[in-house]
């Protein structure tokens, strides 16, 4: 999740944190009704942090886990807490693996 204090992301910004393109997450928003972003005059999307874990869920299941539009609805109907906790694990350890190639580089500058 992001850690600033920002209470609304474009969905540039949020296309960016996935990696994907904004085109990816309007099809998204259709496939998947808990992604619902306000839309402002002019139709411009505003992504609260709740619905960027919506996405993080998306993701993981049709980009990480690589599950088809369907199955992963499906399997988000049924189960949806666990989706959620998956997403939070894995996102918690790419910060943790990260964390440790970081201190990696720095025993190797120190020797």
């Amino acid at each position: 999740m992001p850690r600033d204090f920002k209470q609304f992301y474009t969905i540039g910004e949020v296309a960016a944190m996935f990696d994907v393109n904004e085109t990816t997450l309007r099809y998204w928003e259709k496939e998947f009704p808990q992604i619902a972003p306000q839309k402002s005059a002019g139709n411009v999307r505003r992504y609260t942090k709740k619905d960027i874990e919506e996405v993080r869920v998306v993701h993981n299941l049709v980009k990480v886990r690589g599950l088809k539009i369907a199955a992963a609805r499906q399997l988000l109907s049924r189960n949806k807490s666990g989706e959620v906790q998956t997403a939070e694990v894995i996102t918690r350890l790419k910060a943790l693996r990260e964390a440790l190639v970081e201190i990696r580089e720095d025993i190797r500058t120190m020797e």
